[in-house]
């Protein structure tokens, strides 16, 4: 093989990357304008301004790529609570408690992709995968609270609490006026709740 044919193929590996990429972005933009009926691998190929034949060659069908998005979004939180652990400014309930409102702001701000999330199959291996890293890093924020051994019943407790504020926000069925607390509030109270000693 010759340097100018090595040179052709990282050039053509780099640009089915970057296609990749790009029509990753542009149906995670359809997913948000438009929940998951937007997003058809045409409207993708016609939003990302790439040949109509271009998804196909990426992925094998719209559950291929809506599996993706699901999986960026469960690496990117996951990305954010990592970020969090290791931060030293905040006391690991303050940790924590960023770890769920993290979790939260999701739905807030993409609720689509929030519900794309928790309805992956779990027995897809890469999405597995990825919610087990956020999972992993969530369970050591626990565990810096109540210790390993219980790390992960209250790991589930506050996973799955965080998700029903989450999904009841959304729904409009926790509206502060009818029962008198916030989100960031219910966040709190859960994190105090299991503090050693309460």
């Amino acid at each position: 093989m010759t340097l100018s044919s090595k040179v052709v193929l990282v050039t053509r590996a780099q640009a089915a990357a970057a296609t990749r990429r790009t029509l990753i972005r542009a149906a995670s933009e359809l997913l948000d304008e438009g929940g998951p009926d937007a997003v058809t691998l045409r409207a993708v190929g016609a939003s990302a301004g790439v040949s109509r034949g271009a998804p196909y060659g990426h992925f094998t069908n719209k559950e291929h790529l809506l599996t993706e998005l699901a999986i960026g979004t469960w690496n990117s939180l996951a990305d954010e609570v990592e970020a969090l652990r290791g931060d030293p400014g905040f006391e690991p309930g303050a940790r924590l408690e960023r770890a769920l409102l993290a979790l939260i702001d999701v739905a807030r701000r993409t609720p689509h992709r929030y519900a794309l999330m928790f309805s992956t199959s779990a027995g897809t291996p890469v999405a597995a995968e990825a919610a087990s890293r956020l999972e992993n890093e969530f369970l050591a924020l626990v565990a810096d609270i109540v210790g390993e051994p219980d790390a992960r019943r209250y790991g589930a407790l506050l996973m799955s609490s965080a998700h029903g504020i989450a999904g009841m926000e959304l729904s409009g069925h926790l509206a502060k006026d009818g029962w008198h607390v916030g989100v960031e509030q219910l966040v709190t109270m859960l994190i105090d709740g299991i503090r050693p000693g309460a």
